[in-house]
């Protein structure tokens, strides 16, 4: 079943200030369309009339997706977004003529994450910029094109199959490097999955085998994934890594059945056993407080997040469905917000849009700055932050009873074995009294 719902957003009224609502010219055509994030070109200056999206198609720098453009009615529209068997559907979207440029124009916003894209759009072909507004002037050119269904225009078939589970590693020769878990799954030369790490998966990966080597990609609003490979002679492979424009490294990886990673209970050690006292505004400004009576005798889940990261919004997605299945007054849901703003005001604004996208009752406290060392200082209990989620379950006297780092959403195979453990340690916290 899709588990995307959460992104389906209220359709905006369209911008008096910027963008006209479309009354007199052509709309943008429904059905299927390619998307690229051209990685290492400079933003767009001015609107071109190259047709051709596979001109000068460099793998290794251009990131492709698909997506939908689907009518409400005449005259809204929305766009699904597709990765592997995910689907995103956004529905923020405005579409007029620029009076800046006297050209048709799009705009598909992603408010969650406070990203979108603006894009001139002329006879099947839309051209533009991804713009991530947490990040200070950062933008990546954007361009698509109507009716274009391959997301890599390969038509070479290969024999070679990637299908099964690979011990991989990323940031080969550095300090840096750390392991994961490929897992793919192969249909001719289409490869979808992912790769596992410790501090969470890279969501819904997809792609395909040609000339023995793989591309997959994934884009979802917030992260932009590219992963190129090559196969080896050895049966191995390698290749480089991107996420977005602003990190590139190695990769290489090893067929192995048997390969996991650390138990994610492991990597985040408690190291002082004094309950849990924090306070933190919530998204009305005001302090809420672990010891509040709101929350006495009580067993509580402390999720530990940020606006920027969907691996938060897929682990939110579980609590929800979670505290939606099992309504027990005895059970309390706190998330902290370390976010990437510099400034409280945009932090908190950014946390109210993440509650009221997400319908979410519960408090959303702003914690401080996403860097993990100083998100580290706000629970001294812990030897360190080192992921983002990361999962507290705290007993009725406020002590930490577990850490769960990082979060294997519904594209891993672990996810089930995660809400079965999760499951079972509430019930027991449950049953159980202050010492």
């Amino acid at each position: 079943m899709l588990r995307n719902w959460f992104y389906i957003f209220t359709l905006a009224i369209i911008s008096q200030s910027c963008v006209a609502p479309n009354k007199t010219f052509e709309k943008i055509p429904p059905g299927i369309w390619k998307g690229m994030l051209l990685l290492d070109r400079k933003p767009v200056q001015k609107y071109g009339d190259d047709r051709d999206i596979e001109k000068n198609f460099d793998k290794d720098s251009e990131l492709p997706f698909n997506f939908e453009v689907v009518y409400d009615d005449d005259s809204t529209f929305h766009i699904v977004i597709h990765n592997a068997e995910e689907r995103i559907q956004v529905t923020d979207i405005s579409f007029g003529r620029d009076k800046a440029t006297a050209k048709d124009t799009v705009i598909i916003k992603f408010p969650i994450y406070d990203t979108y894209i603006k894009a001139i759009y002329d006879d099947g072909v839309m051209e533009g910029e991804w713009v991530v507004n947490y990040r200070e002037k950062y933008s990546i050119p954007f361009k698509a094109i109507h009716g274009v269904q391959d997301r890599f225009d390969l038509v070479t078939k290969d024999t070679f199959s990637v299908d099964g589970t690979w011990a991989s590693t990323f940031e080969l020769g550095t300090a840096d490097q750390y392991t994961a878990v490929g897992i793919f799954k192969q249909k001719e030369n289409k490869v979808t999955g992912t790769f596992l790490t410790e501090t969470g998966d890279y969501r819904y990966l997809e792609g395909i085998i040609a000339n023995k080597k793989l591309y997959l990609s994934a884009f979802d609003g917030a992260h932009a994934f590219l992963v190129n490979g090559k196969i080896l002679p050895d049966g191995t492979m390698g290749g480089t890594f991107r996420s977005s424009k602003h990190y590139t490294t190695n990769w290489e990886a090893k067929r192995d059945p048997k390969a996991k990673l650390k138990d994610a209970y492991s990597l985040t050690k408690i190291v002082d056993d004094r309950p849990l006292n924090f306070s933190f505004l919530n998204t009305d400004n005001k302090s809420i407080s672990i010891s509040d009576p709101a929350y006495s005798n009580k067993v509580k889940i402390i999720q530990i997040m940020g606006t920027w990261c969907p691996n938060c919004m897929d682990e939110t997605i579980f609590l929800k469905e979670y505290f939606a299945a099992n309504q027990s007054t005895e059970v309390a849901w706190i998330s902290l917000g370390f976010e990437r703003y510099k400034d409280t005001v945009r932090s908190i604004q950014a946390l109210q849009r993440f509650k009221q996208g997400m319908k979410l009752n519960h408090e959303v406290l702003y914690a401080g700055s996403h860097d993990k060392k100083l998100a580290s200082l706000s629970i001294p209990q812990l030897d360190k932050i080192l992921a983002y989620p990361t999962l507290l379950v705290v007993n009725r006297d406020n002590k930490i009873v577990s850490v769960h780092t990082g979060f294997s959403g519904p594209a891993t195979t672990e996810y089930a074995s995660f809400k079965k453990e999760f499951e079972t340690s509430i019930a027991g916290l449950l049953n159980s009294k202050i010492k």
